[in-house]
């Protein structure tokens, strides 16, 4: 699921993401600063189970990372060709397993978090984003639920009970997973000894 995300002002009907002259405005780099900040900390969101990291591998379809660029698909975040109307940044990020409105709610929730903390991001990437190292996201689930349990301001916009709540579900989903001998730890593991 890919998320294309565009903000107007509600008065004129423009796009904030773009300056007078066409160029990209500093909210939009905000915007995306936050989403870089913000993704691996909302991660659970985005990716909810055991299977959703097994799609963030290199040299797949799937990023891996947050970086950001200009029509560049290995990264996290893309901001495709358009207009300065129609500037929008794509979050590449989130699973077809993920719920769409959390999804959705907690990568605008990102976004805004960058606009308002004027959270400036990195350099956009030119080039393949696989090799980058230093934007990864959680590699596991469970080192994603610590993230997002961890960090006070998505409690804070999206509430306790929710956050403590998702976190507390997921992490008994994840429980029950790892009682479960997969077909491929039998005929590996367990029948190869």
């Amino acid at each position: 699921m890919h998320l294309h995300q565009s903000v107007v002002d509600l008065k004129t009907g423009k796009s904030v993401f773009s300056n007078e002259d066409g160029t990209m405005s500093q909210l939009f780099l905000h915007h995306i600063g936050g989403l870089q900040k913000y993704i691996p900390e909302v991660l659970p969101l985005l990716a909810p189970n055991v299977n959703s990291f097994r799609r963030f591998l290199p040299d797949t379809s799937a990023p891996v990372n947050v970086e950001w660029g200009l029509e560049n698909r290995t990264c996290g975040l893309r901001v495709p060709d358009s207009d300065a109307q129609n500037r929008r940044v794509e979050n590449r990020l989130p699973g077809a397993d993920a719920n769409a409105y959390l999804a959705i709610a907690a990568s605008l929730l990102c976004g805004y978090l960058g606009m308002v903390k004027k959270t400036n991001p990195s350099a956009p990437v030119q080039g393949r984003a696989y090799e980058r190292r230093n934007l990864r996201l959680p590699i596991t689930i469970e080192a994603a639920l610590e993230r997002m349990e961890n960090c006070k301001i998505v409690e804070e916009y999206l509430g306790s009970h929710f956050v403590q709540g998702y976190i507390a579900v997921k992490r008994v989903e994840h429980e029950n997973f790892k009682q479960v001998i997969s077909s491929w730890e039998r005929e590996f593991l367990l029948l190869s000894v």
